[in-house]
């Protein structure tokens, strides 16, 4: 069964020959889905597919339970430069639209492709028999003057109390400007619309957008092209959001209808203000004889005039009024009027075949007197009180809901009755509805009326049965979700009782719906209601406790202020989703949580593919590059995002080309998306182990080389000169002089070094350089150095040394010599002494230990 669209045999209009309508319409009441218990709220989003109410309601058929539910149907659809995959399990995955998936420019619709649209968005007809076609009187003089403001271009705002009859005035003005415009005519609602809802509303109803929502950019070119006659009823919208709307649209003529209590326009907007009031008396009375379909007596004629004075002439007053009338022919036994409302009467209320004309049906004959005044100009609950059972119910519902009253297709099941889809027909013939875009709703003033007689003492319990009703509908697998885009309206109504959380179960009846009805919205493009059935099951989550579920709506929140670009609200909700997932260690949601969060951040940081390289210093030949990842603006977005951790990479790079002054290398940044330069991750690892191994093992052959089983002469020395104190020798005890050695008044001092490091000493003592066994120690180097071959003579004073220290652990570049050498013919010389060795070379210790401080210097011998 369909469960909107169904064949004309279910309202009993295809009754075969000698068969009634209870014989061709079996009960079904058995069937009602509001009354199956809801899903408890601990089952996982996956089992709280779409289908979840389904194999209970074929349970309780009999049919035997369905052990394998249906697949998650997912869509996808484009918005902007985005592809979204619409996941109702774990949540909607977004990424870049990949080459070959961008749309093409939308094209235009036609005028029989704008006719088609416009009809299926009007309301749909109800059941039953039709009300009596009703004239528009005294509105021709605002009928031709808004044709012609309208055929001049000029937009026009109407303003005229609820109940004055400014949606038949639009619906006869459309019907005379369809061909003035290019693009037609556009009917629009504004009820509980924002701006961004009307130009994409606008923007579908000229253009095909068949799962494409282009972003706002795109949205404002396309709609600046448009050039129609805009009929908006029940506009919300003044100030500066009303001003956006028709800049944005400068080649559209407004027809904009709404009530003295909206906001108005700014001075700038450029409308014609046209005040609508109510009707005369001649014309109410005229009215109220149309819908009765007699004429009036005088007694009536007189109530109708008091009728009139009270109401002010608003043209619903009258026609509840003549319901009332209606009602009470019937009460009296009018043939003609009870033949038409003979199917809604109720059974204690049919007249007996025998019954005069114009009397009382009741046994003792009291006449049915006119309504009272008051009962007149309030007429909701008399009305309410004559009709059938199941449309107080429905008004019951509709007052529950906030005066959205639910399709015909779903009152049978909301209700309990088979027939009571033939309720919405009754309500609409006395006047209790208005039509409000595609749907319908309750007549001004009568939530109010039948709410201060007790119809919504169960709106709480009322909301709940819809809630479930709608959370089992909307995951049907035969229902589309731009059928349940059309009952937004009502849906986001039931969710509003339930969110407060006042009873129990009601935060989780409201979490499942929107849970249910949020893949609709979406995959439906309508992302208005999409954004409100977020946040409300957020907050229905919130209450229940329900982690997992809170994540889902925070996750799709931040998809959706992905979309519109609110980047930092995106990264909020979804860093939000991320954390409540990995509490609840759901896998598979933080796994997309975390893609969405990448895209986020290169959002933020620029497109991929198009960050500045990364310039990397000089290194000197042979030596380890250890380059930090996570921290250049070239390297991935899953990094970046967590600038805290620092992940090492040692890489071995070429000594730059000799130049003045130290040069650059320059690490262009890879295309397409960023990743380490060096592939995987199990790379980068290895190499951050590698680094740590480098930096140990460099530490402990320093710390073996400078140590030694005692202070005097185990150090290892080798020929060479002193390193620069730029380099980090700050503590260079082998070459500061003694100061407890005796004085030598034959002996010269060398000439200071030009390079600025420190002059090698004076002398040195034998005893002092001696081994424990009496013997000078051998002559060593350092680990990593080149020692000198035996019998070649020692390196001069201007040579520079290599560098022993440990490989920088860093991208900064190694200090070189400041200044060159002494030149060979200024080297330095001193003359030998009878105590004391030959003057050697120069000594540098390996490393720099600082308890050596104090230990004299040790020769070298050659």
């Amino acid at each position: 069964m369909d469960p909107i669209d169904r064949g004309p045999e279910e309202y009993g209009h295809d009754e075969r020959a000698g068969e009634s309508a209870d014989s061709a319409r079996p009960p079904r009441a058995e069937i009602v889905p509001a009354a199956t218990p809801a899903t408890p709220s601990h089952v996982t989003p996956a089992h709280t597919t779409p289908s979840h109410v389904t194999p209970a309601l074929a349970h309780l058929k009999g049919a035997g339970p369905v052990t394998t539910p249906p697949p998650v149907r997912t869509v996808q659809l484009i918005s902007g430069e985005y592809l979204l995959t619409v996941n109702p399990v774990d949540g909607s995955e977004i990424e870049l639209c990949p080459p070959g998936r961008q749309p093409d420019a939308p094209a235009r619709r036609t005028a029989a492709e704008r006719a088609d649209l416009q009809r299926a968005g009007r309301p749909s007809v109800p059941p039953g028999p039709a009300a009596p076609p009703l004239p528009l009187l005294e509105r021709g003089a605002e009928r031709e003057r808004l044709v012609g403001l309208l055929g001049r271009g000029r937009s026009v705002r109407l303003t005229g109390a609820p109940g004055s009859g400014r949606t038949a005035l639009l619906e006869a003005v459309a019907a005379d400007c369809a061909d003035l415009a290019p693009d037609g005519v556009v009917r629009l609602s504004g009820h509980r619309r924002t701006t961004t809802e009307l130009l994409y509303e606008l923007f579908a109803a000229v253009h095909h957008s068949a799962l494409c929502r282009p972003d706002r950019a795109a949205l404002l070119e396309l709609v600046h092209g448009i050039g129609a006659i805009v009929v908006l009823d029940d506009l919300e919208l003044g100030g500066e959001a009303l001003d956006e709307l028709l800049a944005a649209t400068p080649e559209c003529a407004y027809l904009l209808a709404a009530t003295p209590d909206t906001d108005p326009p700014s001075a700038d907007a450029g409308l014609e203000e046209i005040a609508l009031g109510g009707l005369g008396r001649g014309s109410s009375l005229e009215l109220l004889e149309r819908v009765v379909e007699r004429a009036l007596t005088d007694e009536e004629a007189n109530w109708a005039g008091d009728l009139w004075f009270e109401s002010e002439g608003l043209p619903v007053r009258f026609v509840q009024a003549g319901a009332l009338l209606r009602q009470r022919d019937q009460l009296r036994g009018n043939p003609e009027a009870s033949d038409e409302f003979e199917p809604f009467v109720r059974p204690f209320e049919r007249k007996s075949d025998d019954a005069p004309p114009h009397t009382a049906a009741t046994p003792d004959g009291y006449d049915i007197p006119l309504p009272t005044l008051g009962e007149g100009a309030a007429p909701a609950v008399l009305l309410a009180s004559r009709l059938s059972e199941a449309a107080r119910a429905t008004l019951r519902f509709a007052v529950a809901l906030g005066g959205e009253v639910p399709h015909q297709a779903h009152l049978p099941a909301l209700v309990g009755d088979t027939h009571a889809d033939a309720a919405l027909g009754e309500l609409m013939s006395c006047g209790l509805l208005t039509p409000v875009g595609a749907r319908y709703r309750l007549a001004p003033g009568v939530v109010a009326q039948l709410e201060a007689k007790g119809y919504a003492d169960d709106a709480a319990a009322h909301a709940h049965t819809a809630a479930q009703h709608y959370a089992w509908w909307a995951g049907h697998p035969s229902v589309t979700p731009e059928r349940a885009a059309a009952e937004a309206d009502a849906i986001l109504a039931a969710l509003g009782p339930l969110v407060p959380g006042q009873e129990s179960g009601h935060p989780s009846a409201a979490v499942l719906l929107a849970r249910s009805a949020a893949p609709a919205f979406l995959a439906g493009l309508h992302w208005g209601a999409w954004e409100r059935v977020l946040r409300s099951g957020s907050e229905a989550a919130r209450i229940a406790g329900e982690v997992a579920e809170e994540a889902y709506f925070h996750h799709e929140l931040g998809v959706l202020a992905l979309c519109v670009g609110n980047l930092e609200r995106a990264r909020a909700e979804l860093e939000a989703s991320i954390g409540m997932r990995g509490a609840v260690a759901d896998k598979v949601g933080t796994v997309a949580g975390r893609r969405a969060l990448a895209l986020v951040t290169d959002r933020e940081t620029g497109r991929p593919g198009t960050s500045a390289p990364l310039v990397l210093p000089p290194l000197p030949s042979g030596a380890d590059e250890m380059v930090p990842l996570g921290s250049g603006p070239g390297f991935g977005s899953d990094m970046a995002s967590a600038p805290e951790e620092s992940v090492t990479l040692v890489t071995r790079r070429e000594p730059p080309m000799p130049g003045p002054g130290p040069g650059t290398a320059a690490v262009p940044a890879p295309h397409g998306r960023r990743r380490p330069a060096f592939g995987a991750r199990r790379n980068l690892v290895a190499a951050g182990a590698g680094a740590v191994l480098a930096a140990v093992l460099g530490t402990v052959v320093t710390l073996g080389a400078t140590s030694g089983s005692d202070n005097t002469g185990t150090d290892k020395v080798r020929t060479g000169q002193s390193p620069d104190a730029d380099n980090g020798g700050g503590d260079l005890p082998a070459d500061q002089p003694v100061d407890d050695m005796p004085p030598n008044p034959d002996a010269q001092l060398p000439a200071p070094s030009t390079s600025g490091s420190a002059a090698p000493s004076d002398s040195a003592s034998p005893s002092d350089s001696a081994s424990p066994s009496g013997t000078p120690s051998d002559s060593a180097s350092s680990p990593g150095d080149d020692p000198s071959e035996p019998g070649t003579p020692p390196e001069s004073p201007s040579t520079p040394p290599e560098s022993t220290s440990k490989p920088p652990t860093g991208p900064s570049t190694s200090t070189s010599p400041s200044s060159p050498s002494t030149p060979p013919s200024e080297e330095p010389t001193e003359e030998p002494s009878d105590s004391v060795p030959p003057s050697s070379p120069q000594t540098t210790v390996s490393g720099s230990n600082p308890a050596l401080s104090d230990a004299p210097p040790e020769p070298t011998v050659v």
